[in-house]
């Protein structure tokens, strides 16, 4: 479909535009490219003065470890078919595997096979492979680019980073859980309300939404410190302690989320015609049958991008995270700043480069998966239908 001419740029409009958008890509990608490319060097290379020894990696490649011309060769190849695979093959299996009216779960578990697969085959299967071809091939065998993974390992491994992740994954699953839950029954509540009671509730919302985070954890902190005195008349002596708990942090995250999540659904839900609940209300559905089975179903795409909003505040949260748990239950943010609050070598900040870098890796993964979703969610909230 060709653009009316009235509406066509001129070419010096369409080199500004596109020269401005290639421009703050590469800024906005820039600092994930270079603390990648140190979180796979040695001390000396990832903070080197020249730029071209943190990307070549001289002292890495001296200390034998390296990729080979043959291991970049194979390792585009495969992340190419990987990435391909993903965006293809990946929502067609999910869709055909997973249970009626549990798509989400079949895209939760299908994103966790697939990421554990790709670590399998990346970091475990090509050395192996790679490792004696190298050995054969002799000088066309030897390191062209200095990498390393013993950062990773030692984060991983030695630091037991593994236990922030989990702990991450269990603040963001409740916040996501309960916000969505939540958010969804309210926001189609007021989408369907025309009392001004909805309209006052909405904009008590934005309101609390609006508040510093810092004086909703001073206001939820004492109460979390006495939290066992608070109880101790329902549960007796087996009272807990909320404080230092996951279960504050969500607790607070969601009052936090759940305005936006309020506000966010309820534009979704307003973009569904009624006519579709009177329908079902027709042929018999109660008010919570047309919602579940009627409403929700056209929705999906809304949640899923309501949900990736809730996601991203519980899992880069870092002053709630911070002033609420204790170091057992830490979440990865607050784990990886006390890498940089402490007397550390260079090693050591390396190691919290690789960290950082470890957690952007589900990011990527969730976005790439549920694209298609986030795309038609953010079209629907921006369209009036």
């Amino acid at each position: 479909m060709s653009t009316p001419k009235a509406l066509q740029q001129s070419t010096g409009l369409k080199l500004a535009s596109n020269g401005f958008l290639v421009l703050w890509c590469l800024v906005a990608a820039f600092p994930i490219f270079w603390i990648t490319v140190m979180s796979f060097k040695s001390p000396r290379d990832a903070f080197a003065d020249s730029p071209w020894a943190v990307l070549v990696g001289p002292v890495t490649r001296a200390q034998g470890n390296g990729l080979s011309i043959i291991d970049i060769i194979v390792g585009l190849v495969v992340l190419f078919f990987a990435l391909r695979w993903a965006f293809t093959r990946l929502p067609k299996m999910v869709v055909q595997y997973s249970p009626p009216g549990l798509i989400v779960l079949g895209w939760l578990v299908g994103a966790a096979v697939y990421a554990l697969a790709f670590i399998l085959v990346f970091f475990v299967a090509l050395p192996l492979v790679l490792g004696p071809i190298n050995s054969i091939l002799g000088p066309l065998g030897e390191p062209v680019l200095g990498l390393t993974t013993q950062h990773y390992e030692a984060v991983w491994g030695e630091n037991e980073f593994y236990r922030n992740f989990l702990n991450s994954m269990l603040v963001t699953a409740g916040v996501v859980t309960i916000s969505l839950t939540v958010g969804t029954l309210a926001g189609y509540g007021l989408a369907r309300s025309g009392s001004d009671l909805a309209f006052w509730l909405l904009i008590l919302a934005l309101i609390f939404r609006a508040l510093p985070h810092s004086v909703l954890v001073a206001g939820y902190l004492p109460w979390f410190i006495n939290s066992a005195e608070i109880l101790r008349p329902i549960f007796g002596e087996l009272s807990p302690t909320l404080y230092g708990q996951p279960w504050a942090v969500i607790a607070v995250l969601v009052s936090i989320n759940q305005p936006f999540t309020i506000w966010m659904l309820r534009s979704f839900f307003q973009n569904i015609p009624s006519e579709l609940d009177e329908a079902a209300r027709v042929d018999g559905c109660s008010h919570f049958q047309a919602f579940r089975r009627v409403i929700m179903p056209v929705m999906w795409p809304g949640v899923i991008t309501t949900g990736l909003f809730s996601f991203l505040l519980g899992y880069n949260d870092f002053l709630v995270t911070s002033l609420l748990l204790d170091a057992q239950n830490q979440t990865m943010v607050p784990a990886i700043a006390g890498y940089f609050n402490r007397e550390t070598t260079t090693t050591d900040q390396v190691e919290a480069v690789a960290a950082a870098v470890s957690i952007t890796a589900p990011l990527f993964l969730l976005v790439m998966v549920f694209q298609r979703q986030i795309v038609s969610g953010l079209t629907a909230g921006a369209v009036k239908g």
